[in-house]
């Protein structure tokens, strides 16, 4: 059983920070991949930065040098570390935990968390 609890989004000003965080509250399961996502009204999700459990996050350029994913020890949660941020990070931000590989993905989501940031 998986359930992935966010925590962590509030309201900010230009050059704040906030840290997101996503724990598995559910029976441990072995993950192969995390990633986090952001969203705004009448837009699609789009991708923030995603890591699998072995190797090194990757980032979207427009978070790159502001934004920092790290994972837990035990694999079972990850964090979000957002610095600098701007206006246009105002969304709510999803993250994504990966069970097994293609073509034996299974996909679970967070409930999101908002971040608004203001000027």
């Amino acid at each position: 059983q998986v359930q992935l609890v966010e925590s962590g989004g509030g309201s900010v000003r230009t050059g704040g920070s906030l840290r997101l965080s996503c724990e598995n509250s559910g029976t441990t399961s072995s993950f192969t991949g995390f990633g986090w996502f952001r969203q705004v009204p009448g837009k699609e999700r789009e991708w923030v930065a995603a890591t699998s459990t072995y190797g090194a996050p990757a980032y979207a350029d427009f978070v790159k040098g502001r934004f920092t994913m790290s994972m837990s020890n035990t694999k079972n949660a990850v964090y979000l570390q957002m610095n600098n941020l701007r206006p246009d990070d105002t969304a709510v931000y999803f993250c994504r935990a990966d069970q097994g590989q293609s073509p034996n993905l299974v996909i679970h989501w967070g409930q999101g968390t908002q971040v608004t940031v203001s000027s």
